[in-house]
């Protein structure tokens, strides 16, 4: 076989190489993405009805008697926390975003101003007196801080047309995000570890959500961080 013959079978198997690589990372795009549809739908089936009548005797989280502010807080916090789990997923697919560009820009300012940044606001009226404890209480404002944070950092990016940038923040926003549905899981995770030093009683309830709290978004965003530095700069397709 000539020269010229090897590297033309070495350039054919490199590029047969790269379609195979692209054909596996598209299916794990794919997988991925059905995933987290499947789990928020899930997630929004179970826990957004006892929201929907007004009505704080269904409230999942109790609501405190001496905070008038506190239900009506949270309800606010869930309603805009709902619609920024919807918008999410299309912010993170990437064939929405290099074949409808306009529907990822105006699901991207729906999940900002429609989700993140008034969900954000009114939580941090409500995480600091959490019912489930100081530990709890913490967790969750840091949440919301780091939330609106990486969501104002991705905004800004935008603006300024740093789309790597912004790409990578709203990665990060999502992971945040998506917290609250990691979080439930974490929640029987602990109450299972702790159970075996332990009756399961109040305080080791809240414990545990206590400690979920915290793990549920630090998880989240050392997993983003992971998946930003294993793409490298730039590259989220």
């Amino acid at each position: 076989m000539t020269d010229g013959a090897v590297r033309e079978q070495t350039d054919t198997d490199g590029r047969e190489r790269a379609r195979t690589r692209r054909r596996r990372s598209t299916r794990r795009v794919r997988a991925g993405m059905i995933a987290f549809a499947v789990l928020t739908v899930a997630f929004l089936v179970v826990s957004l009805p006892p929201y929907l009548s007004l009505d704080p005797a269904q409230s999942r989280v109790a609501p405190r008697a001496d905070y008038p502010l506190h239900y009506p807080l949270l309800w606010a916090h869930i309603m805009f926390g709902s619609v920024a789990l919807v918008t999410a997923g299309l912010q993170i697919w990437p064939w929405l975003r290099r074949r409808y560009p306009a529907v990822h820009r105006w699901s991207g300012r729906l999940y900002l101003f429609g989700g993140v940044f008034p969900g954000g606001i009114v939580v941090l009226g409500v995480a600091p007196v959490s019912t489930t404890g100081p530990i709890s209480a913490v967790g969750n404002t840091m949440l919301a801080v780091l939330w609106l944070g990486t969501a104002v950092a991705g905004y800004r990016a935008a603006r300024a047309r740093r789309f790597a940038d912004h790409r990578a923040w709203m990665i990060r926003s999502v992971a945040l995000t998506f917290s609250i549905v990691v979080n439930r899981a974490w929640i029987l995770v602990y109450l299972g570890i702790f159970s075996l030093f332990g009756p399961v009683d109040d305080a080791l309830i809240t414990a545990a959500a206590g400690a979920s709290v915290w793990t549920s978004w630090i998880v989240n965003l050392l997993v983003a961080e992971w998946w930003l530095l294993r793409r490298g700069a730039g590259r989220f397709s």
